[in-house]
């Protein structure tokens, strides 16, 4: 597909068909179980299971289908399975939430809890993949591969817009020809770009370099005494500075580090996010340590 959010709407589609075709869940009663202040795009499908006021408000009315539980919590997971329920759609890792990371052994716990319930494991690593926490893929921190996963973004190297749906052919294999499409969808220049930049990821050992800077970045992070600092977060290149509440607010501090020539984004009102390109080196990092750190003491 050309985005993230075409792939999210692909698989929601595939494991719905896969629901009705192999589990034998009844006509349009398929449920997906997500998670709260998740971010899986910005379709009308997508933001109808979002909890996050600024994408839903004035959009309605909303898909249904889709039941929200809290994030790294298993019970929550388990509760909330019905006959109905065909598929559980997570991030490794969430991005958009603030680097929210979830507890030791989660991801391989719901893996079988999916399987002991026959539920299709979707796994949305657009933000999370190919690289960007020290690992190919996010699941692979925990070796808890899902039955479905997201990729977009990165696919390309950031450089063109290419997505995919990673699945086996049970749940792929409901589709048929004319079912689903898009205009420019596996179109041969994307695929090309694809190919290559999974190539240089690889040969290049961006995967091991992000792990590696990752934790030097992380490291000297917290070493950073700052009372607006509450807590620094993160795996690999994926890193989150969330921010005490009488700071006010993370942007101010966003927009004072894009004078210093660092480009971060604000999200959840005081969580910086950090997102450097996996070629990063630790002279690089050096000197955003030095910017960070005189940012967020200047008027200690």
């Amino acid at each position: 597909m050309n985005s993230g959010s075409e792939a999210v709407e692909s698989a929601i589609k595939a494991v719905r068909k896969w629901g009705y075709e192999v589990k034998g869940v009844s006509p349009d009663r398929a449920e997906i179980i997500v998670y709260e202040n998740n971010f899986h795009g910005r379709t009308i499908t997508i933001v109808s299971f979002s909890t996050d006021p600024a994408a839903r408000s004035g959009f309605g009315p909303f898909t249904a289908g889709f039941k929200v539980i809290p994030y790294g919590d298993s019970q929550a997971l388990e509760d909330a399975i019905t006959p109905n329920t065909v598929g559980f759609m997570v991030e490794p890792i969430q991005g958009e939430a603030g680097v929210i990371i979830p507890p030791d052994g989660y991801l391989r716990e719901i893996k079988q809890i999916c399987n002991h319930y026959k539920i299709t494991l979707i796994f949305d690593e657009i933000q999370t993949g190919l690289g960007r926490t020290g690992k190919l893929l996010a699941d692979r921190h925990e070796d808890a591969e899902p039955d479905v996963t997201l990729i977009g973004k990165a696919l390309s190297g950031g450089y063109y817009p290419v997505s995919a749906v990673l699945s086996n052919s049970e749940v792929l294999g409901v589709l048929k020809p004319g079912e689903h499409g898009s205009t420019f969808g596996g179109n041969p220049l994307a695929c090309a770009v694809a190919s290559k930049a999974l190539k240089v990821l690889v040969e290049e050992i961006m995967i091991e370099n992000s792990a590696e800077m990752g934790t030097y970045f992380l490291n000297g992070l917290r070493q950073i005494s700052s009372n607006l600092i509450k807590e620094v977060r993160g795996r690999g290149l994926m890193i989150g500075l969330e921010l005490n509440p009488e700071a006010g607010g993370a942007r101010q501090y966003c927009e004072q580090l894009k004078k210093t020539g660092i480009l971060c984004k604000d999200t959840h009102n005081d969580i910086i996010r950090i997102s450097p390109p996996l070629v990063v080196q630790k002279d690089d990092i050096d000197w955003a340590l030095e910017r960070f750190e005189k940012v967020l003491t200047k008027d200690q």
